[in-house]
Formats: C-alpha cells, structure tokens, sequence
C-alpha cells in the first residue's frame, strides 16, 4: 500500500482528540453507488480493501483513510456529437435552426438519456494523518485532488482546519544550493533527476533522468543561472523521491533497504501484511517529514 506521492497539509495538534471519533464520522459518509443520473459519487471507503472493513487503520497516532469516488464518463466530445447530429436531424426535417436555449435544453435532455448507459469508474485516494504532530499526507501529486480528500474529510468531521503546507523559505533557493554543492540536511543525498528553469518569464527548461546530478554538463546549466525546482532525492538509503518547489513529494519509492524487513518475515493474512507496511510506511514518513521541516522551515499549524 505504498503511497507513490505525498501532498502535505498541517492542521492543529489539538484536534488529536477530536480524531478519536474518526471512525464512526466517516462510516456516516462511506461511497454509495453513482445514480443513474449522477456525474459521480464520494465517500469513503475501508483502507484495507477486502482484507478489513474499518473506515480508518490505526497504528498509535497514525492513521489510514481511504476517500472512494465513483464518476461516470461521459465526456463532452461525445455528448456535442450526439446533439451535432440531432440538430442536423430537426433542421432536416423541419427546415430550421433550433436558438441558443433550444439547443441548452436539448443538450441537456442529451445528457439525461445518456448518463445511465455511461460507463462508471471508479478510483481510491489515500491519505495518512499523524494526529500526535498534526500531519496530514495525501497520495496526490495535484494539490487539487488532495483538497478534495480534505474537503471530504472536513464534511465528515464538521470541522478540521487543515491547511497546505508553507515553506519559510525559497524552496527553489535550497534545492538549487544543494544541487550547486552545498551540504544536504543528514541523510538526505542526491538522487538522478532534476528540473531546472531560467528564473526569466519564458525562460528555457531542463530536464534530466537517470544523470548524474553532478555531472559538468549540470553544473554549466547553474552557472548560467537556471534553478532547481524538481530534485530527486534519497533518504537514508531507504527511499527516493522527487522534491518539487511545490512541496509536493512525487516518485515515492522504497529501496531495498526498507522493505528488506518485510520480505524475510512471513505472516498468516493479507490484513497482517498490509498492518506491517503501513507501520513500515508511517514510520519513513516521519522521518521524511522531519528532516523537510527543518531544511525548509515549513510551516505549522497552531
């Protein structure tokens, strides 16, 4: 159940109480089936999938939800095809051009016929929150579809005053220190990827996979001025990931080092196996966060 991309929000630490009625706010808001008229539906949904029917999996003070959405596809393109040739048909027929709402109330009659033969998809959204140091991590590499988990979440809890994640700093600034040679916070090392741009309006891009970030081919980019807003970085052997200026954390992987652990222990149940990944998981979370708080002074919510 490794999250592949992480969206921060902070929200006060005095909520940690407040989350202790988790569970029962979201079974009041689980997934229901899309209608045969609805464009789609929201709810959450067990983490665990077929191996649990609890709306949250705690571990301590870490938490693991899952946000559901159901939509239909019927996109745009198929329904002004459809009423393209229903007008060609009435101006065939009876020798005129439906007006402007005519033809708004024939689109949407379109779509009322339509939407129940369209197809449903359906898609999961995982966050994790740390209620002891008031930290909420999205599976989102949009920040729009990690605000739409905390809307959902604020719905079900009433209130929960998260807000994103601000740096005190110049991200772009520390990123491009680094790359330039400047020492990394402990831990952290270079990984092989990178975005740079010209800080100019228009100015050219960059981008560099699988390179050597310092390789002199990079370090002549820096020297004529471009900056680092994407970096890959690797974390204590254990992760790797790409920092944007963002700060939104995309490419999350865990390297051997971390999932060693996992592999040379057997358990008995999927519910056990997906129990030691999210310990596994929310502990090198933790970490990640705290050596980001402290290079890039982000922000808290009080």
């Amino acid at each position: 159940m490794f999250f592949r991309n992480l969206t921060f929000f902070r929200f006060p630490p005095s909520l940690r109480s407040a989350l202790d009625t988790l569970e029962d706010r979201l079974i009041e808001h689980p997934l229901k089936p899309v209608g045969p008229l609805e464009l789609g539906s929201r709810g959450f949904v067990a983490p665990m999938g077929s191996a649990g029917t609890a709306m949250t999996h705690r571990l301590g003070d870490a938490i693991w939800i899952t946000l559901g959405r159901e939509d239909r596809l019927l996109p745009g393109s198929v329904v002004n095809e459809a009423l393209a040739r229903k007008l060609a048909e009435i101006e065939a027929k009876e020798g005129r051009k439906l007006g402007g709402k005519a033809r708004r109330q024939l689109k949407d009659e379109l779509i009322h016929e339509m939407l129940p033969k369209a197809f449903i998809k359906g898609s999961r959204c995982s966050a994790s929150i740390d209620a002891k140091h008031g930290l909420l991590a999205v599976d989102a590499s949009s920040k729009k579809s990690a605000e739409n988990l905390v809307s959902e979440l604020r719905h079900a809890m009433g209130s929960f005053p998260a807000v994103p994640v601000n740096a005190e700093v110049s991200v772009r600034a520390v990123m491009t220190g680094w790359l330039s040679g400047q020492p990394l916070p402990q831990g952290l090392s270079l990984g092989d990827e990178c975005e740079l741009k010209d800080p100019v309006d228009g100015g050219a891009i960059v981008k560099a996979q699988r390179q050597e970030l310092t390789a002199a081919e990079i370090t002549k980019h820096l020297e004529t001025g471009k900056q680092v807003t994407r970096l890959a970085l690797v974390l204590d052997d254990h992760i790797s990931f790409v920092l944007g200026e963002d700060l939104v954390v995309r490419k999350l992987k865990f390297l051997d080092g971390a999932v060693d652990s996992l592999e040379n222990t057997e358990r008995d149940s999927l519910a056990a196996e997906l129990d030691a990944r999210y310990a596994l998981f929310s502990a090198e979370l933790h970490s990640l966060f705290g050596v980001l708080e402290k290079a890039l002074k982000l922000s808290r919510a009080e």
